[in-house]
């Protein structure tokens, strides 16, 4: 029987490259993001989209579903009650990829792979569109009228007299000086 070749390998047995993508999608769900070789962030990027896509639903059975890859307790929990609602509008697109520098010690081509956390075109338009409708009408122009007669000026004591400081000679600076020779 052939040896599989669907897909890149990440070294080692399948199992150990099922764990290594279990233990990577752990710690980007904990973390929000994280670095890694580009080879194992291209390989993670479906794999925790269709987690946070079973997230999204987030029933029992879904929720069972992702905890046979992500062991960790605190971490479904977090990705069943705060990722997959927040990508809930979102049809797709959960991951970004930033290519990095290389590591220092093998060159090896290193890459940043981070939730998407900004809102998509539609969903900012939805916003406007909801703050556009919700806006209040302007105000009238007796309000405006009301306003400006509201702020009036304090009247002056008639038997006060205010003195003024007398000014100070002021000395001319030295480069002055210099050009009225």
């Amino acid at each position: 029987m052939p040896t599989p070749t669907k897909g890149a390998r990440l070294g080692g047995s399948p199992a150990h490259e099922r764990l290594m993508l279990a233990n990577l999608a752990t710690s980007l769900f904990a973390h929000g993001r994280i670095t890694t070789t580009e080879a194992k962030a291209k390989r993670l990027r479906p794999f925790a989209e269709r987690l946070i896509s079973k997230a999204r639903i987030g029933d029992l059975h879904n929720r069972r579903e992702i905890m046979r890859v992500i062991r960790d307790k605190d971490v479904v929990h977090k990705l069943v009650a705060e990722i997959g609602p927040q990508f809930a509008t979102r049809p797709g697109g959960y991951t970004r990829i930033l290519k990095t520098l290389p590591r220092k010690g093998d060159n090896a081509a290193m890459a940043i792979i981070a939730l998407v956390t900004e809102r998509t075109a539609a969903e900012v338009e939805e916003v406007q569109r909801k703050a556009f409708k919700a806006r209040p009408k302007a105000p009238q122009a007796a309000d405006k009228t009301a306003g400006a007669s509201a702020t009036v000026e304090a009247p002056v004591a008639a038997g006060s007299s205010v003195e003024e400081a007398p000014a100070e000679e002021a000395t001319p600076s030295p480069a002055v000086q210099e050009d009225e020779d």
